[in-house]
């Protein structure tokens, strides 16, 4: 894993412990709250152990870690109604989004590709828990799923970087939180450069 990290204020960052946390529900509100205001460029992320590797949720899974030909790849979410993360985001209303699908040793590389990709001043809403190790964000917001216990490995690696932890069901507060992490990214002053 790379020691470099990319300085990134304006990324907002959502993790998660665990799978359906709601990770692309926060992020489609930001998206819808700040679309008139700023450019903004929707990215999820999915790290991958290794090539041909296990899935790391078992069974057959969905077949991203078996597809990644190289080191990485950025792929342009263009249709809305897939029903896929990447589309939910788009039809939030973010000006583009993409899908950063990266083998770990390599995500480094990766982000420092996507970034010299979008356009300067563009508000990024991203998912991912890896990112963390190699980007210092505007904000980092990890959704802690309480109930069932389980926190995935790549949540407990960096959830102690977290700017704001969401304990469990969240959606009644969305409100609340768009407040509080506007008042996060104000801190970093994103608006001088968004």
């Amino acid at each position: 894993m790379s020691k470099d990290v990319l300085h990134l204020p304006q990324m907002l960052l959502i993790g998660s412990t665990g799978r359906n946390s709601g990770k692309t529900t926060l992020a489609s509100a930001f998206i819808s709250k700040w679309k008139k205001s700023f450019s903004v460029i929707g990215l999820k992320v999915t790290t991958v152990k290794e090539r041909e590797g296990k899935c790391p949720r078992g069974g057959e899974g969905c077949g991203v870690c078996g597809s990644l030909n190289a080191s990485y790849e950025i792929i342009e979410e263009t249709n809305l109604d897939t029903g896929k993360d990447t589309s939910l985001l788009l039809k939030a209303g973010a000006h583009k989004v993409f899908w950063l699908k990266t083998l770990e040793s390599h995500i480094f590389e990766g982000i420092k590709d996507f970034m010299s990709r979008i356009p300067e001043g563009s508000l990024i809403v991203c998912e991912s828990n890896s990112l963390r190790k190699v980007v210092n964000p505007g904000c980092f917001i990890m959704l802690s799923n309480t109930r069932d216990g389980a926190v995935k490995d790549s949540a407990g690696e960096v959830m102690h970087k977290a700017d704001i932890v969401i304990e469990d069901d969240f959606i009644n507060d969305i409100g609340l939180i768009i407040t509080r992490v506007e008042v996060d990214l104000g801190k970093v002053k994103i608006n001088q450069g968004v």
